[in-house]
């Protein structure tokens, strides 16, 4: 088989893959709610506003490094550039547990969601672990496939998902409800426990990395990744600050935190059907559905680049690094993802964790913690290859690096102070922690190789040149 996957994506098509990814129906529907329901508070447009600059910040480091990283590996080639081949497998390692795991938990979800509207359409009942397990064979045709395919998906899902976000803020604007400004109280967002709120607001951007990890089928990567990075980000942190206000604003300042709990999974869904027409909320409860299966499908692809670029290096077997002969795709590490995902899915339905409180809520949450450990990581590589190569970093490139680093830092040790509130206990977080400090040490001290292909490397050279 060929190592080269087929560059068909441009900036739209990443930007689409990433906001797919986010799933921007799902955030406003089960997100916002979660993040009022775990932080306690109605600060939610604050915490996601303070994520999205955090994130740009980031990305200003992030974006620049991007010529000297000659593959996808995204966090993981960072970090191997920045702070050497150890570091780099441990952080390969953190993100494949983390990716899987955000990806097991979107599955189970989605097998309950469509579960639910299968049950309200037609009266037949069907366990979520059934519906869940015909899910991952969809997603693992589509993952097996020309990028193209899942591109053109997941472009169709994120448009009607948009309109419907936008039709929901517009309803509550024209419905005459007062506007919460104090949605975007520093107090009101440091009240109850912010650190579990922050932790689900970053949530919602998991998978703005992608811009990278899709750099083998980029046209012209030196262009395309960053500027679909911070398009990515910008949008993405746009639409969830302005939506979660308004949402608020439409349940009510004062009732929003009490009816999200009575009401988690509903509260926005009956929103909707409120401020637009009743039919909205027939229609939402449908978009969530595929806005999960939209975002399983991201992250099931950006495990599977992640397979394919460690297969590349070396530091897992060569055979995961291979393109299919035809379809120009890394079709051997999706099925080794699909099955990953099949294999977790299967085991926690038989130990009949509840797939929303158990799966869903635990698994997510360890993801995302794995996630914001890796940027912090991936912002200390930045900056030690930016002070120890000799390349030109000016303050514009160290000083918001620096800043977004530090934020993510704040964010990560805020999440673990609150980590024991979202598992059910302090045995359960230790658990948590002890299993990824566990997965980076693995990865750091067995894994062998890590160094980029000589295909990579050469790819790199006159790109750098143009």
């Amino acid at each position: 088989m060929s190592t080269d996957l087929t560059r068909n994506l441009g900036v739209a098509g990443i930007v689409l893959m990433v906001v797919a990814a986010a799933a921007p129906i799902t955030v406003v529907v089960a997100n916002v709610p979660l993040i009022v329901l775990e932080s306690g508070s109605i600060g939610a447009p604050l915490m996601i506003l303070a994520a999205t600059v955090i994130l740009l910040l980031f990305s200003v480091g992030y974006t620049w490094m991007t010529p000297h990283i000659p593959d996808a590996g995204a966090f993981f080639a960072y970090v191997h550039r920045g702070l050497g081949g150890r570091a780099g497998r441990g952080t390969a390692a953190v993100a494949l547990l983390a990716y899987v795991l955000l990806t097991v938990s979107m599955t189970c979800y989605l097998g309950v969601q469509a579960g639910n509207l299968l049950e309200l359409w037609s009266g037949i009942q069907l366990p979520w672990w059934l519906i869940s397990a015909v899910m991952i064979l969809i997603v693992a045709l589509l993952g097996y496939r020309t990028i193209d395919l899942s591109a053109s998906v997941l472009g169709v899902i994120l448009v009607l998902e948009i309109l419907a976000v936008v039709a929901i803020d517009l309803g509550v604007l024209l419905s005459g409800r007062e506007l919460a400004a104090s949605a975007f109280s520093p107090a009101e967002a440091l009240s109850g426990a912010p650190g579990l709120g922050l932790l689900f607001a970053f949530l919602g951007f998991f998978g703005f990395e992608a811009t990278a990890v899709f750099r083998h089928e980029a046209r012209d990567p030196l262009r395309t990744i960053p500027r679909a990075t911070y398009l990515a980000v910008a949008f993405i942190g746009v639409l969830y600050t302005v939506s979660s206000w308004l949402v608020i604003s439409g349940l009510g300042a004062e009732d929003a935190l009490g009816v999200v709990t009575e009401n988690p999974d509903g509260a926005v869904v009956d929103l909707a059907g409120a401020v637009v027409a009743p039919i909205m909320a027939d229609v939402t409860q449908v978009l969530v559905v595929t806005s999960m299966f939209a975002c399983m499908l991201g992250f099931h692809n950006i495990v599977s680049r992640y397979l394919f670029t460690l297969g590349r290096r070396g530091v897992l077997p060569a055979a995961l690094g291979a393109a299919h002969p035809v379809h120009r795709a890394p079709s051997r590490a999706s099925l080794a993802v699909s099955a990953a995902t099949a294999g977790i899915v299967a085991v926690s339905a038989l130990a009949q964790l509840d797939p929303v409180v158990e799966i869903y809520t635990w698994y997510s949450g360890l993801g995302a913690i794995g996630v914001l450990l890796m940027m912090v990581l991936t912002s200390i590589a930045v900056l030690v290859f930016a002070l120890r190569s000799g390349e030109r970093a000016g303050w514009g490139v160290l000083l918001p690096t620096a800043l977004g680093g530090l934020g993510l830092l704040l964010v990560l040790g805020i999440s673990l102070a609150n980590f024991p509130l979202m598992v059910g206990g302090t045995v359960a977080a230790i658990v948590c922690a002890v299993l990824l400090v566990a997965t980076f040490a693995a990865g750091a001290l067995l894994a062998r190789g890590g160094e980029p292909s000589a295909d990579d490397t050469a790819e790199r050279e006159p790109a750098a040149t143009r």
